[in-house]
């Protein structure tokens, strides 16, 4: 079967599942393309407040696809090199996305497929699962932002770690170091993320879209620049139609339904 990116509908919650089960849902250009689509469906359908991102079955990605990557050793460097930009592409339209996204890991993550989770603003993990950034292992260096991510969110002897030693580490030092947001019961991490999407889905999607760009814009920000941005976000959310709703449903301890 080929490899494609599954999409469905859960309330609010647009749900994406990679799927390449033969291949271990490994990633290749054809689901990088649907997943930038994906996207941009999303962002325009206000009725979608949230991306979940999922792989079929037993885990959420081994990564790239080995017998691509081989085969791709003997063609011109642009082949590979068009693969790289796809790639990235996608990652940046999820670091880029107004609205929340999370991943849900099962099994294992590896290589893209650690570094796509990475990507997102969330993870949640079975307690059973297991990252690995095994690049090194077959001596490459990481793509989809691994290096980015973990410098940011790691200090550099950690981030050299993973990436430099490719170890096999388990869900909860992941959630200990702050990069998995919650642990599940192995089997539940897709209905935990769904139940943590509708918490999300009940808030006010202007909000959260101003607190994802003021993260984003604070890892290159002066503390000055970063404090002109959230006057901008505020002013522009407190004249929102949703702060109306949400001010004046904490005043009448009545819980808000915002647009």
């Amino acid at each position: 079967m080929p490899a494609e990116l599954k999409s469905t509908s859960h309330g609010m919650t647009m749900v994406l599942t990679l799927s390449n089960p033969e291949q271990h849902n490994a990633l290749g250009p054809a689901i990088y393309a649907a997943g930038v689509e994906a996207l941009g469906v999303a962002e325009g359908n206000p009725e979608i407040r949230s991306v979940v991102i999922v792989g079929e079955g037993r885990l959420f990605s081994a990564g790239g696809d080995l017998h691509r990557l081989r085969a791709n050793r003997q063609e011109p460097a642009a082949v590979q090199s068009a693969n790289v930009e796809a790639l990235h592409s996608w990652i940046d339209d999820i670091r880029t996305f107004p609205k929340p996204v999370i991943a849900v890991v099962e099994g294992a993550a590896a290589g893209a497929g650690f570094s796509l989770a990475l990507a997102c603003d969330m993870v949640v993990a079975a307690r059973n699962a297991v990252f690995s950034m095994a690049y090194s292992n077959i001596g490459l260096s990481p793509d989809g932002g691994a290096s980015w991510s973990l410098a940011q969110n790691l200090p550099r002897p950690l981030a050299t770690e993973m990436l430099m030693l490719g170890d096999r580490l388990p869900a909860d030092r992941l959630h200990a170091l702050g990069l998995v947001n919650r642990l599940a019961e192995p089997g539940q991490a897709l209905e935990e993320a769904l139940a943590l999407a509708e918490r999300l889905n009940a808030m006010a999607p202007n909000a959260l879209t101003s607190i994802k760009e003021l993260l984003g814009e604070a890892m290159q920000n002066s503390l000055h620049r970063q404090l002109a941005a959230e006057h901008g976000h505020f002013l522009k959310n407190l004249f929102h139609e949703n702060a109306g709703l949400g001010i004046n449903a904490f005043l009448e301890k009545k819980t808000p339904k915002f647009v």
